[in-house]
């Protein structure tokens, strides 16, 4: 078998050289790709809690910890105690971190159109559906 062909090292080289793309056009935003994807989920609904990052980005909690310390550290997001249970908070976006969504959407939006170029809306999605199943054939048939 040629070890340039196997599955987890192709799988592995694409989500490399995609980070390394993403973190490149991120760059004049000093925020990492990992960083993003919170952000992202903000945009999306404003109000998460930690937990909810831990669970939907697969990382430790630590790790969740110090994105949230560096965002807020840039202005972008801050904690606000969580009225239904004072022992936590929820991650909220600040106007820069609103603002940050309009600058930053169309970058996204164009590295997508990079990564896809020559690849059709089809493939993406037989792709997408083939990584599914690996993850779910790996994760000993948990659904993802």
């Amino acid at each position: 078998m040629d070890v340039n062909q196997h599955i987890g090292l192709l799988i592995r080289d694409a989500d490399l050289t995609i980070a390394n793309y993403v973190k490149k056009q991120l760059a004049p935003f000093n925020l990492a790709p990992e960083q993003n994807l919170i952000m992202m989920m903000l945009w999306e609904k404003d109000g998460i809690s930690p937990n909810e990052l831990v669970s939907c980005l697969k990382k430790d909690k630590g790790n969740i910890a110090r994105m949230i310390a560096s965002l807020e550290k840039k202005g972008y997001i801050q904690r606000i105690d969580d009225p239904s249970d004072k022992r936590t908070f929820k991650i909220h976006l600040t106007e820069e971190g609103k603002r940050l969504e309009g600058v930053v959407e169309p970058i996204l939006q164009e590295a997508t159109r990079t990564v896809t170029n020559g690849i059709s809306p089809e493939q993406v999605t037989e792709l997408q559906e083939i990584l599914k199943k690996i993850i779910h054939n790996l994760s000993g048939g948990m659904s993802t």
